[in-house]
């Protein structure tokens, strides 16, 4: 396996096929993988249950500070370790998006067969919100209620530098397991100092990628953003002003895909002083008490006021602007 070249994707499960389960502590897989489990349950009947989906070397833990605070609402949160992160199983190995996208259902179906009196709600953080995405037009098959995405990963080939883009492809089939960290890159994912400090200290969240595995999660964001006119079900957007992770460039270029976003149930918030880590920055209560909102009302003002149309000013200064430059 190491003496060949070109991405590599985790290798298949050796296992016979069985049926998918929700256990304590894992969802298992139709093909026997487990993925590992966080759940927080209030007190009572919940109100709603969220599937939370991380981001891109995160894990589940990613939703503590959101499901304390969505547990006062009652409203119950199951998160899971995406494949190759967290404690998953071949961690660093970029599982490849169909298969992402198939967790995710078969996810979102045990849910629905646990709890068939609760809406359902995704929730997904930056690859996560990618992989909901992705899975746009299959999640008719689910009984999904809404979806919230926080920062979604659409930055794939059509908005990289031609160069950058080059240089990725190269480096994917000729040094695909060669790893690089984000050092030097002088990139603030959020102003909250302490939790990053955390993180780095988390010995679950990766530090050093492969080339491939980058690669992969360039072809789902990719996907993501081809994906984003399938998505049907009520939408609630949340993005922040300084967010220099996933740039305005593919999340404006997404919403003029869309049209009119609110006209296919879509929502957005824009945090003028949000990072890319929102559930996590400074302001992140502000952020957690508009999900709540959202889930318990969706036609409900947001609490903070931050809501933006597809005809917001501000809005439009952001995207004209990157035209213009």
């Amino acid at each position: 396996m190491h003496g060949c070249t070109g991405p590599q994707l985790q290798a298949r499960p050796d296992k016979p096929v069985v049926p998918a389960s929700l256990e304590d502590d894992a969802m298992v897989m139709q093909d026997g993988y487990r993925l590992p489990l966080r759940r927080w349950l209030p007190v009572g009947r919940p109100r709603a249950m969220v599937l939370a989906l991380h981001g891109f070397n995160d894990y589940s833990n990613a939703f503590a500070g959101t499901a304390s605070y969505l547990m006062q609402q009652s409203i119950a949160i199951y998160a899971i370790d995406q494949r190759g992160f967290g404690r998953s199983t071949q961690t660093g190995i970029w599982a490849g998006e169909t298969r992402m996208q198939d967790d995710l259902l078969v996810a979102a179906r045990l849910l629905c067969d646990r709890y068939p009196d609760t809406p359902l709600y995704l929730f997904g953080e930056s690859m996560g919100g990618a992989v909901i995405l992705d899975a746009a037009s299959t999640l008719h098959r689910t009984c999904t209620a809404g979806v919230i995405l926080a920062a979604p990963a659409v930055w794939g080939w059509q908005t990289m530098p031609w160069w950058q883009g080059t240089l990725l492809r190269l480096a994917a089939h000729v040094v695909p397991a060669m790893k690089v960290t984000g050092e030097g890159l002088d990139i603030r994912p959020s102003d909250n100092i302490d939790m990053l400090r955390a993180l780095g200290r988390d010995p679950l969240v990766i530090k050093e990628t492969r080339i491939d595995t980058i690669y992969g999660l360039t072809n789902l964001m990719q996907a993501a953003y081809a994906g984003s006119e399938q998505l049907q079900l009520p939408t609630l957007l949340l993005y922040g002003e300084h967010d220099e992770i996933i740039t305005p460039v593919p999340v404006c270029g997404m919403l003029e895909k869309l049209d009119d976003f609110s006209a296919v149930g879509w929502r957005m918030l824009m945090y003028p002083e949000g990072f890319h880590m929102l559930t996590r920055d400074l302001q992140a209560d502000v952020v957690l008490e508009d999900i709540a909102a959202w889930i318990i009302d969706r036609d409900a003002a947001a609490p903070s006021g931050f809501e933006v149309g597809h005809d917001t000013p501000r809005l439009l200064e952001i995207c004209h602007g990157l035209h213009s430059g």
